[in-house]
């Protein structure tokens, strides 16, 4: 059903009145089934995460969230702006600061938020407010609306098990009700909605962010990156893809690294990074440019490897992978008996593919013990990452795209065996691919990036359950179905049409 609020019409709903005098005005209604105590969960999650109401935030970093009483103190790094209603008790006075994801545009803005209550005997009134830190319209940035507060109230029948949602404002007598204000209230009251009957319903929320590092540490490191490179990226873009798209993606995939290797690298020195599968080479010059030592290769070189800087263009090389293990895999296999006469065109293909390999680059797989690798929507490389840190000693961040098999052809990985889980393409691939590192021995670690990509899954191996050695690296190739037919699924790379990344 869609969500259709009642709009308020002057004198039909009670306006919210503050104790010194100040009357707040009902804007939109809707009904609702959640009770007070999932209407205070949403709120405080969407206090914590303003991002979900507009897209222009990043977050909200809270400075104050104290249970308020008579002997109430507002000294704090950012003083509360405290109100008081008629017929309702002060419960939590919260303040937070939203931080926006464009600081050269928008301003970041403190704001109070209090939760109320208004107990009845059938009856539970609960309201939250948002009181931002400004004296005048003209002072509330871009994604905020330019009101003195906005109030959400929120009515429940304890017989009955029915309620309403209705939202507030406080206007300035210089900006009075208007169709944009209008809009945005019942956007925010959506919103509410929304969440609330969705808790109601059960839903569990199973994407979860921010796991391995603190969401403030990364994203105040991208929006320094965005700040630093972003623009002129965009405006030197020369590959056909959308700039927008692959420019921010990897300027978070970036942050996100940046902040990685400094809590895993903070008593020692950097090892140095290689990106294989490495496509336009963007995450590569981010990195050396920021101070990081590091290469990386694809199989083709891109139009967009001479447009970066010259340390970039020195430390991107065109390489076919193909990893020393796969000769003794090859070694090891049963040999044919009696393997049928090739004929002449046969044996001039075999020539053909044994003159490419002499003409290409090849890399074995093997890097300096040690080498952080990174693998961006290999593709093909996806499920040889975990593999060739093993083999190398080294830790590795996978993120994957499409799925592939060992033998590098598209391959369908199977759905995961708990039954609960999503069986789509991407989540089975995911699954298999971490099962992958965990049989090689790592402690898989997982998050969900703040990147504009469906396929945003960061899989990283930084600690080994079982030492190198232990591993079978021959007996799980071919448990994971052999890499026969990789050396020629690489090869078909060289000329093949360019990947996204």
């Amino acid at each position: 059903m869609a969500f259709a609020p009642e709009p308020s019409i002057p004198g039909s709903l009670p306006a919210l009145e503050e104790i010194a005098g100040s009357t707040w005005t009902p804007l939109f209604k809707h009904n609702c089934s959640f009770p007070p105590e999932i209407f205070r969960q949403v709120m405080l999650n969407q206090i914590r995460n303003p991002n979900i109401n507009s897209p222009l935030l990043f977050r909200a970093d809270i400075s104050l969230n104290v249970t308020f009483s008579e002997n109430f103190n507002t000294e704090s790094e950012i003083p509360p702006r405290i109100s008081h209603f008629k017929n309702f008790d002060l419960k939590t006075v919260m303040v937070r600061t939203m931080i926006p994801r464009n600081a050269l545009l928008d301003k970041a803005l403190d704001q109070t938020c209090m939760f109320y209550e208004q107990q009845h005997e059938e009856e539970v009134l609960s309201l939250v407010t948002y009181v931002p830190h400004i004296s005048s319209a003209a002072e509330a940035p871009f994604y905020h609306p330019a009101v003195q507060g906005i109030g959400f109230l929120h009515k429940f029948n304890k017989i009955s098990k029915e309620g309403d949602i209705s939202i507030h404002y406080s206007f300035y007598d210089s900006e009075p009700r208007s169709t944009k204000l209008e809009r945005t209230a019942q956007h925010l009251l959506a919103a509410l909605h929304k969440h609330g009957q969705g808790s109601a319903a059960g839903y569990v929320k199973r994407v979860q962010h921010d796991v391995i590092l603190p969401q403030a540490i990364v994203q105040n490191t991208y929006a320094r990156l965005k700040a630093k490179y972003g623009k002129a990226l965009c405006e030197g873009w020369v590959e056909s893809t959308d700039p927008t798209k692959h420019v921010f993606e990897d300027l978070g995939i970036a942050a996100f690294l940046i902040e990685l290797w400094a809590e895993m690298y903070k008593e020692k020195p950097f090892p140095g990074f290689v990106d294989i599968g490495c496509g336009n080479g963007l995450l590569v010059h981010i990195l050396l440019e920021e101070g990081y030592s590091g290469w990386g290769f694809d199989a083709r070189k891109r139009k967009s490897w001479s447009t970066w800087s010259q340390k970039a263009q020195d430390n991107l090389r065109d390489l076919v992978l193909i990893p020393s293990i796969i000769q003794t895999c090859r070694s090891q296999s049963p040999a044919k008996s009696n393997p049928p006469e090739r004929d002449t065109t046969q044996r001039s293909e075999e020539t053909k593919e044994e003159t490419q390999k002499m003409e290409v680059g090849i890399h074995n797989g093997v890097f300096p013990d040690g080498t952080f690798i990174i693998s961006n929507h290999a593709d093909e490389l996806t499920p040889w990452t975990p593999i060739l840190a093993t083999i190398s000693s080294s830790p590795f961040i996978m993120i994957p795209c499409c799925s592939h098999a060992l033998s590098g052809s598209r391959f369908r990985a199977p759905p995961p065996k708990n039954a609960s889980a999503s069986t789509s393409a991407f989540a089975s691939l995911v699954v298999w691919v971490s099962k992958i590192a965990e049989d090689c021995g790592w402690e898989v670690e997982k998050e969900m990036l703040r990147i504009p990509s469906t396929r945003n899954t960061a899989l990283i191996g930084r600690r080994r359950q079982v030492g190198d050695n232990e591993v079978d690296i021959l007996e799980l190739i071919q448990r994971y179905g052999g890499a026969e037919g990789w050396e020629e699924n690489s090869m078909k790379l060289v000329k093949g049409t360019t990947r996204g990344h």
